[in-house]
């Protein structure tokens, strides 16, 4: 049995002894068979109060796993630094109605001079965690009971379809619906960039140009953005993990949501308003209202999975009819008609200064989007050099192109090398040519407005248009900022030129340091300046946060 360091003791038996008698216990927070999910109901209550006093002193919920260690914790804290108004004390007499706990406490707080009673009952605590129970029970449920089950299995089903990976979030979906108040709903589509998964549903257009309009503004604060995403007027599902409690956990592990299995997968819903902010629960109405959009849409996103699927945005539109589930509505199905909106998506894209028909002057193409699902996101990346001699033996040994003569002037070729595995690295070579090739290799400003980071972003341009995130540097990181330093003076020799070689071997013995027979791939490009693209700073979107 743990016990006590004889400091620890020693520090105990300092304490003023009161002539008081104490009650202890450890009970699960809420009884309730469905309480509300993400509570702390979950896990257990150590409560420790001053049964003459009729105070508390001492409080935890705990995991329910946790060892009888946790209650003696509780304990200390209740004698050294318990809750106002009480005093450092230790004292007389304490009381369990826990036979074990009354024999684990009896030989770790042995040398104490308290007395370890039990009783059956302990009546100060029992009405404590009446009043518990009722204020527990009295919690409105995250979704009606009776419609929680089928809003999660359509959730499941959109998980499933993965309609991220062919429509963006500028691609918005009407769904009009002339039920429950709602006219139309304006769907938008969130996880291709690989950040946030879900659908937000916009009560109308103008709070989502509205939103969109803040969230692009080079001018908007930290303050600004969180009071635009607040005046959202919208329902929503998300996607998390199901077990996302570590608050320091890696972001890069939550980077990885689409490759977890569907077991692990969390759907939660939820509202956005002005006057309300956001709250993760659903009224039933808003549930019967969420329902019919997941069902219809689910359905749409089948019908014309294939042309959603192609370059361009097609104007398409299907009506259906959906069933209701039991409610205490008279109503059994409702129609609804569901529409892709290209022109709202041209205005949102412009909005953004997403291009998508217009040549620059130019000549060559204007990025249509950005992306970051070309380079895997566990890849090794470094800026370097390749010495015209190496250049020589990669151009008649690798997947090699060109997109000019280069004037071989300094130390070499500036390039970004990306090594990955060999399957992942065929993957990227493969989708580079699929879009024509590598245009250019570009470093454009980015900031984080809510923690004040600022970012140099490496982007890569195909010859299609799209713009690629590759790589995600801090300002003020002096090895990036050195390293960006001979780059812009490599490419000022070589007159813009650059190049961007992928190699295999992330797991082997010259990960971090690829030989030549790694190297699988070089594309040559153009070295682009931010004021050639013309972005200006690119913000990070903000993202569903819940209590």
């Amino acid at each position: 049995m743990t016990s006590f360091n004889r400091s620890t003791s020693r520090r105990l038996k300092k304490l003023t002894q009161i002539p008081s008698v104490w009650e202890g216990d450890r009970r699960p927070l809420s009884p309730t068979p469905n309480p509300p999910r993400d509570s702390e109901s979950k896990g257990e209550c150590i409560l420790w109060v001053d049964g003459s006093q009729g105070i508390v002193r001492g409080m935890d919920v705990v995991a329910a796993d946790l060892g009888p260690e946790a209650i003696v914790r509780t304990l200390m804290r209740a004698m050294e630094h318990p809750h106002s108004p009480a005093k450092p004390a230790r004292p007389q007499r304490i009381v369990v109605r826990d036979r074990q706990i009354q024999f684990y406490l009896r030989g770790v707080l042995q040398d104490l001079d308290i007395a370890i009673d039990y009783a059956p009952e302990l009546p100060l605590i029992d009405e404590l965690f009446r009043g518990f129970a009722d204020i527990l029970d009295s919690q409105i449920p995250d979704l009606p009971p009776q419609y929680a089950q089928i809003l999660e299995e359509k959730a499941f089903s959109i998980w499933q379809a993965a309609p991220w990976k062919f429509l963006e979030e500028q691609q918005i979906l009407s769904i009009e619906i002339n039920k429950w108040d709602v006219g139309t709903l304006y769907a938008s589509v969130m996880g291709m960039l690989g950040m946030e998964y879900g659908i937000l549903f916009y009560r109308s257009e103008d709070s989502l140009k509205r939103f969109r309009a803040a969230v692009l503004s080079d001018d908007e604060s930290t303050q600004g953005l969180e009071e635009a995403f607040l005046k959202q007027d919208c329902l929503f599902l998300t996607f998390e993990p199901e077990d996302d409690t570590d608050e320091d956990e890696d972001e890069d592990d939550e980077d990885d949501l689409a490759d977890l299995p569907l077991s692990e997968i969390q759907p939660t819903f939820g509202n956005i308003h002005p006057l309300e902010g956001l709250r993760s629960v659903l009224y039933e109405e808003e549930a019967l209202v969420v329902f019919v959009a997941l069902e219809s849409l689910s359905r749409f996103i089948r019908d014309h999975r294939r042309q959603l699927q192609g370059e361009i945005f097609p104007p398409l539109s299907r009506r259906y009819r959906i069933s209701v589930p039991e409610s205490e509505e008279a109503t059994k199905s409702v129609n609804v008609t569901v529409s892709t909106m290209p022109e709202l998506a041209a205005e949102l894209e412009e909005m953004a200064g997403l291009g998508i028909e217009e040549d620059d002057e130019s000549g060559d193409p204007v990025f249509r989007s950005l992306r970051d699902d070309l380079i895997p996101e566990d890849s090794f990346l470094s800026l370097g050099v390749v010495s015209w001699e190496m250049l020589e033996h990669l151009r008649q040994g690798v997947n090699y192109h060109t997109v000019g003569e280069i004037k071989q002037v300094g130390d070499g070729l500036p390039v970004i090398l990306v090594q990955t595995s060999r399957p992942k690295a065929k993957t990227v070579i493969e989708n580079i040519e699929a879009a024509g090739g590598l245009q250019a290799i570009c470093f454009n400003p980015g900031a984080d407005p809510f923690d004040g980071d600022r970012y140099d972003l490496g982007l890569l341009q195909t010859q299609n248009g799209d713009l690629y995130l590759f790589g995600e540097f801090l300002d003020d990181d002096p090895i990036h900022v050195e390293a960006r330093k001979k780059w812009n003076q490599r490419c000022k020799n070589t007159q813009g030129y650059c190049g961007l070689i992928i190699a295999k071997g992330l797991t082997g013995a010259t990960r971090g340091n690829p030989q030549l027979r790694d190297m699988m791939a070089l594309f040559e490009a153009r070295a682009l300046s931010p004021k050639d693209l013309g972005l200006g700073t690119l913000q990070l979107m903000p993202q569903l946060q819940f209590e």
